[in-house]
């Protein structure tokens, strides 16, 4: 592989304008309201807010995303159609990433907050590491985001600080669940790891559940986000959350296959972790025992590929079918929210260990 050069600038900009272009499944850019923020009161859960303070001060991960000797030793030219999937999965990693870098920095340097001013200076610092270290990997394929055309020229969506609670909350969790049950399969099957970016990926993880955490005790601080009419907010971001990553995934089959994973058995154990993971802070959990609910992400994921062939075909044909996934959709999405849901009993204590 050769590292990328100015005649491959066609290349880096492709790459880049795919990090930038909006569709449903993509990773967003926010922006949020820093004088709500700034009145956010901590004191109910100070002493578990500075042991977690200290875990991020103490910076375990500090030198884990540096490449070492072996790692351009081990990439490799991957077959077309898991290559086109892998470097999908890199592009869209790179984007999320760098959507909390760019999210946290933001908050850091306007909110006057002590406390928020801390957290979201070492969260940056980490989303900062994973994005750079998913680009450095993608110079071997000869292509890289340009995070800093990305940041001015993306577009960005105003969240209410508790749709961001919500949302990342169960992104970090979600990120978390993902990471450990790859890493943990590949332990298992190494002769399928094949890129040496997996390598790192359970010390990363503890990075997504200690962000994820964070955003637990700001809820558990302000018990009124997760009562009342909230709890339609909490249904929809789980919602949300659970049906892009699933949708997202059925569209990667050959990068799972080579994983030598099945993509709906992987989903299922990922989304049972994070349920498990959410009930330490959320009232109730998405009932993932009653087979209606997997038979309509089947759903949504078959009218997501039918929704994309037609925009690859275009004309008005396609224009017509892409409209008329989204009502059914949209339908689907409506059947899926209206399914009861399980009563969870909250714990004493937010914090909980990383199960790895």
């Amino acid at each position: 592989m050769n590292t990328a050069t100015a005649t491959d600038a066609a290349l880096i900009n492709e790459s880049t304008e795919r990090a930038k272009t909006e569709t449903l499944l993509s990773p967003r850019f926010y922006r949020t309201d820093i004088k709500a923020l700034e009145k956010m009161d901590l004191s109910s859960v100070h002493d578990e807010w500075e042991a977690m303070m200290d875990e991020y001060r103490n910076d375990s991960n500090s030198n884990h995303f540096v490449r070492d000797e072996k790692f351009a030793e081990e990439v490799k030219e991957l077959p077309p159609a898991l290559h086109e999937e892998f470097k999908d999965f890199l592009i869209s990693s790179v984007t999320s990433e760098f959507s909390g870098c760019v999210l946290y920095a933001d908050i850091k340097k306007h909110i006057k907050h002590p406390q928020l001013k801390e957290l979201m200076g070492y969260m940056a610092r980490d989303e900062s590491r994973h994005a750079g270290f998913i680009n450095s990997a993608l110079k071997d394929f000869d292509l890289q985001v340009n995070l800093g055309f990305l940041r001015k020229e993306k577009k960005y969506t105003y969240f209410r600080p508790k749709f961001i609670f919500y949302a990342t909350y169960l992104s970090e969790k979600i990120g978390y669940a993902r990471y450990i049950t790859i890493f943990r399969h590949l332990e298992k099957h190494p002769e399928n790891r094949f890129h040496p970016i997996f390598r790192w990926f359970e010390r990363w993880c503890n990075d997504e559940f200690r962000h994820g955490e964070s955003f637990a005790l700001m809820m558990k601080a302000n018990p009124h986000l997760l009562r009342g009419h909230n709890k339609l907010w909490i249904r929809f971001f789980l919602l949300a959350v659970f049906a892009t990553m699933y949708v997202r995934d059925h569209s990667r089959e050959e990068l799972h296959n080579a994983f030598g994973i099945n993509t709906t058995e992987y989903d299922r154990k990922v989304l049972h972790i994070t349920s498990e993971i959410s009930k330490q802070i959320f009232p109730f959990a998405l009932d993932l025992d009653n087979e209606k609910f997997w038979q309509r992400l089947d759903r949504l994921s078959a009218l997501s590929q039918l929704n994309e062939a037609a925009r690859a075909r275009g004309g008005l044909g396609g224009l017509l079918t892409r409209a008329k996934c989204s009502v059914l959709s949209f339908g689907v999405f409506a059947r899926l929210y209206m399914m009861p849901t399980v009563p969870n009993e909250l714990p004493e204590t937010v914090r909980m260990a990383p199960a790895w």
